[in-house]
């Protein structure tokens, strides 16, 4: 397994939509509703493709072999009084590669490009009760406080976020 930072998804496109529709219909909380259909799935990863032509996304990958097994995003501000920091998005690891430390390494990759960019602080956030909330905790990120009803779930519920934040120059 190794972690990537890619420019494109040229070529791994197919791979990137089964990891989204497995990590939504396994209960992910990452924008979107079960069950996922493909064409949704495709365009979402179109549009982040678009986003990645641009200065402002960054696209990390865990790869087994040539399939996508994981990823993350870095997104960065465009305002001028928010250039120095960037935001974690969309988590995900595929559900027969959870448990590997997979999230954390692609975490680890994230954090250190951030620094080559220059940026000071991380922010992201996670539906309350998710496991990843645990992860950010021990990636020594500070939780920063709770939204109720956030977030629609997959069962028509309403899901509180949580916010964490780092500071890392």
């Amino acid at each position: 397994m190794k972690i990537k930072a890619v420019h494109s998804i040229k070529g791994v496109s197919k791979s990137l939509n089964n990891l989204l529709i497995d990590s939504v219909a396994s209960g992910a909380s990452i924008g979107f509703i079960a069950p996922l259909s493909l064409q949704s799935a495709h365009d979402y990863w179109q549009g982040v493709d678009r986003d990645l032509a641009t200065p402002y996304r960054r696209l990390y990958l865990a790869l087994n072999g040539d399939t996508v097994i994981g990823s993350v995003q870095l997104s960065l501000c465009a305002k001028a009084n928010g250039a120095h920091r960037g935001e974690v998005e969309k988590l995900v690891v595929h559900s027969e590669y959870q448990g590997q430390g997979i999230a954390k390494q692609l975490m680890n990759s994230l954090e250190t490009d951030a620094r080559i960019l220059g940026l000071q602080l991380l922010l992201l956030d996670t539906r309350q009760g998710d496991t990843a909330s645990y992860l950010y905790r021990k990636l020594d990120y500070i939780e920063a406080g709770t939204i109720p009803g956030f977030a629609k779930s997959s069962s028509g519920e309403f899901d509180a976020t949580v916010y964490f934040y780092k500071q890392v120059a």
